[in-house]
């Protein structure tokens, strides 16, 4: 049975959300603002977070970001929702690390699909338990740790920020379409954007660089290797 927290201070919302998790066979935890769903993500480690926008105490933004910055919980899924649908909500939601974004009212049967997707995706990567090492002297990646370095300085990610890079170092130098990106890393079954690549390429530029990833224009983008400070003082 899979563990589903849900964040809202609406109790009606609750009320209808909860009902209809139990009969899809969910175990429904829930929450009444931003800082009670973060602690009690530490408690039950839910296999998945519907998070509200707006909410007392700590808004949904900002309890997204310490979750998917706490390496025991950032590969928990993570949908935003909310009656807000103006852009920058939507990039508020996605830039604080959120999956998905979901705009109120809620259609349950496309937020389940939303869901099972997400959850699909989850498994497939425990199963295969990405053990493989990525190491150009620069950017150094372990799969099954989700530890991340850069220049040998440690560098957090968020899930969806590390699946990113994850797949860009698989081929370097290769170029992966916008197409192929968004149904290797979001899954085409999941209704997102382009919109939602560009926040991502965003954040991982400042993080690591701006020439980090190359934009090649109309066709997507592609992970550049570059000699690390250490590689570079070696070969003089």
């Amino acid at each position: 049975m899979n563990k589903i927290l849900i964040a809202d201070d609406d109790q009606e919302i609750l009320t209808f959300l909860t009902y209809n998790f139990e009969k899809e066979n969910f175990r429904v935890h829930k929450a009444s603002n931003g800082e009670e769903a973060v602690e009690k993500a530490k408690i039950i480690k839910p296999d998945i977070i519907l998070m509200d926008l707006m909410m007392p105490v700590m808004d949904g933004v900002e309890a997204t970001y310490h979750i998917k910055n706490n390496e025991k919980l950032n590969s928990i899924p993570i949908i935003m929702v909310s009656a807000r649908s103006e852009d920058y909500s939507i990039i508020a939601g996605l830039d604080g690390g959120a999956d998905d974004y979901v705009v109120k009212p809620v259609r349950f049967k496309v937020l389940l699909k939303k869901i099972e997707s997400l959850l699909k995706r989850r498994s497939k990567t425990s199963k295969a338990n990405l053990t493989s090492e990525y190491n150009d002297g620069r950017l150094y990646l372990n799969r099954a740790s989700h530890e991340v370095k850069f220049n040998g300085e440690p560098i957090e990610l968020a899930n969806k920020e590390f699946d990113l890079v994850s797949l860009l170092v698989t081929q370097p130098e290769k170029v992966f379409s916008r197409e192929e990106i968004l149904t290797k890393i979001w899954n085409r079954e999941v209704l997102v954007g382009e919109r939602t690549i560009d926040v991502h390429v965003r954040k991982l530029r400042s993080k690591f660089g701006k020439e980090f990833i190359k934009t090649v224009n109309g066709v997507g983008y592609k992970y550049i290797v570059r000699k690390s400070e250490e590689q570079k003082s070696s070969s003089r």
